[in-house]
């Protein structure tokens, strides 16, 4: 009887050692062949095309079809208020977790990305922290829902995976040397509206508010955090957070890069949609948020690195620079995935080239960049 149970016990821990929408970094070809025998490949659609014209301006998207609803006990969320608000709605999937071509859907139709730097997002980030057998990511942290961790150095965590789309430097969020860098940490955002109180047109958070609020929150980093690590792919993501805010949470009826304190408190405290909020008027893509994290750079230029203790910032000017988009798209390609991914074979290889062509093709439309193979053509 005791050696049946033990047997119980190794097959259940078995079935639940990997949810659909962990990563699957570090797993063997053995382990890869015995999940895809459990649990199958998923198709990988290719991504959304852009909103037809006459569907793709000015829209109530806090509507009757997309009520706020809080979040459940089992339900997950993570670092970028934009998906946490439109999973709140019903746009993404409630549970937080996702195939990514709908995540370009939702941030498409709820806040009106271009579908050329709405795909860039959510493709570089699954290749970093989803499954690409199964086509699913976390839009935030590992659960006890997850059950037991596949072997190391797999990373679980979703978007909240630090170091990746979420890292040092955030606004809304500590840290990870502080604590839970996916948390909404209510102090950090006070400093946001402090700045948009100081720097802001009418209080309001715009460009400005967000150029001083991104560069005191690299040198508080620095001064503070002695394993602070800002190089790519963090920077690009941290850029970007800075300035989407002047951009996708104004409504766009006003459409004036000045996101009132209201506003910011519903998007990033409650994770919800302003009543009667409206999108942006017109796809939102990279010749617009580029010139805004350009400015933010110009104001306060710096060169990439890490921490090697308070306060001692080892520069790394190897590390591409914000300005540099080719270069942060080719160190992806060629140096963050074959990290995670050294050696992939199969279907796995199979799924995370296709992934790759989508990232490209999501470059390739605004920037005359040079396409790579990791894993050959």
């Amino acid at each position: 009887m005791k050696f049946f149970t033990l047997i119980m016990v190794a097959l259940v821990r078995l079935a639940v050692a990997m949810p659909a929408y962990e990563s699957l970094i570090g797993l063997s070809e053995r382990e890869i062949n015995e999940f895809v025998a459990r649990n199958g490949i998923a198709p990988i659609p290719n991504p959304p095309e852009p909103l037809r014209a006459g569907q793709n301006g000015l829209k109530l998207v806090n509507d009757a079809a997309h009520p706020f609803k809080t979040q459940g006990t089992d339900e997950i969320r993570g670092p970028c208020p934009a998906l946490n608000t439109l999973a709140n709605h019903g746009y993404l999937p409630r549970s937080g977790v996702a195939r990514p071509d709908q995540i370009v859907t939702a941030v498409m139709e709820g806040l009106n990305l271009g579908n050329d730097f709405a795909k860039f997002l959510t493709y570089q980030a699954f290749l970093m922290n989803g499954n690409p057998l199964t086509n699913l990511m976390s839009i935030g942290m590992k659960t006890p829902l997850t059950g037991q961790d596949p072997p190391k150095p797999a990373q679980v965590g979703g978007l909240s995976q630090h170091g990746t789309f979420e890292g040092d430097t955030s606004m809304s969020r500590v840290d990870a040397f502080f604590g839970d860098p996916a948390a909404f940490n209510q102090t950090r955002f006070n400093d946001l509206l402090a700045y948009a109180t100081k720097y802001g047109v009418n209080g309001t958070y715009d460009v400005t508010a967000a150029s001083e609020l991104r560069y005191e929150r690299l040198q508080d980093s620095i001064a503070t955090n002695p394993q602070l690590v800002f190089t790519s792919p963090r920077i690009l993501s941290a850029y970007s957070e800075a300035v989407f805010p002047t951009v996708y949470f104004v409504d766009g009826r006003l459409n004036n890069r000045q996101l009132t304190q209201q506003a910011a408190t519903s998007f990033f405290a409650m994770q919800r949609m302003p009543q009667d909020f409206h999108r942006q008027p017109a796809p939102v893509s990279f010749e617009v948020i580029e010139p805004l994290t350009g400015k933010l750079f110009k104001d306060h230029p710096f060169v990439p690195g890490v921490n090697h203790g308070k306060n001692n910032y080892i520069e790394m000017p190897q590390t591409p620079a914000v300005s540099d988009f080719c270069g942060i798209y080719r160190d992806i390609a060629l140096r963050v995935i074959p990290e995670q991914y050294p050696r992939p074979t199969g279907p796995l290889k199979d799924a995370i080239k296709k992934n790759l062509v989508f990232l490209y093709g999501a470059v390739s439309f605004q920037h005359n960049c040079t396409q790579v193979f990791p894993y050959g053509k």
